[in-house]
């Protein structure tokens, strides 16, 4: 669907998976937020939930390194998706990232500045506050003695806004029921390396143009984590009031706001 394909690219000390789709001359990398399982295999959802930005561009869904490496931080996994995109001859890319993506992303920016042209955020944050610390330590928690279904239920809780759990929450036990999992360790350890999130000082390092937007009910990493971003890089900051951490996907207008901003450019 949509020309979808899926592939496994090296880069040092291991590879990383990769979905591309689209038929644009113009890449976009996106890069996902924290997830229970891996991208492989989802490239036919992946390409039709995000057709949007199907025909102007060609689209490039990066997942995190196989094997994940103990202790890893978030300018690790920002130097991985750089290797990743240099064996995938990608540069000057619009970049969208969301929640532990939009970290990776604003790394990445910062690290590689060559490889941006446009950067656009979702649900995200630039450094641990309390809210994402007590997180990060139930959903670690969690995983270590429960397994990583009951993280699932708890992110359905907290991440979903309540009009969205009133109309959908009779169908979520199927999806519970459904989902694939990583192990454990891997989920853990790539949790653990949200918390050394640490750009908030290095924004200012950013040129290139860019948007935030976030939830303002967010209980995962907050909506004061979108707009002090957004302050840090003088840029625009949509904040949706009603809407939690699952704001991205909730959101009937953003994915259209985030092309129409990556389209800025094109149009001049």
């Amino acid at each position: 669907m949509f020309h979808a394909n899926e592939t496994t690219v090296p880069i040092p000390g291991g590879t990383a998976d990769v979905i591309s789709f689209g038929t644009g001359e113009r890449p976009l990398v996106m890069l996902p937020g924290l997830r229970l399982s891996g991208i492989r295999g989802s490239a036919g959802a992946v390409s039709w939930y995000y057709r949007r930005f199907a025909r102007a561009f060609t689209v490039y869904l990066i997942d995190r390194r196989d094997p994940v490496l103990s202790g890893c931080t978030i300018h690790d996994l920002a130097d991985d998706t750089a290797a990743a995109m240099h064996q995938l001859d990608l540069r000057d890319v619009c970049l969208y990232g969301a929640s532990q993506g939009g970290m990776i992303a604003q790394d990445l920016t910062i690290s590689h500045p060559e490889l941006v042209s446009r950067l656009a955020l979702a649900v995200t944050a630039s450094r641990p506050n309390p809210v994402i610390e007590e997180v990060i330590a139930r959903w670690i928690g969690l995983a270590r003695t429960k397994g990583l279904s009951a993280v699932s239920a708890d992110y359905i809780e907290n991440g979903y806004s309540a009009a969205y759990l009133k109309k959908y929450r009779v169908f979520l036990p199927l999806a519970l029921r459904l989902q694939r999992y990583m192990p454990v360790e891997r989920f853990c350890t790539l949790a653990a390396s949200i918390l050394t999130c640490d750009t908030y000082d290095r924004l200012g390092e950013i040129v290139c143009p860019a948007i935030v937007f976030g939830g303002a009910e967010d209980k995962v990493v907050t909506g004061e984590a979108s707009r002090e971003i957004a302050a840090r890089l003088h840029c625009p900051c949509h904040l949706y009031p009603a809407l939690g951490h699952e704001a991205y996907n909730e959101a009937p207008d953003i994915d259209a706001r985030i092309l129409a901003f990556f389209l800025e450019d094109a149009a001049r």
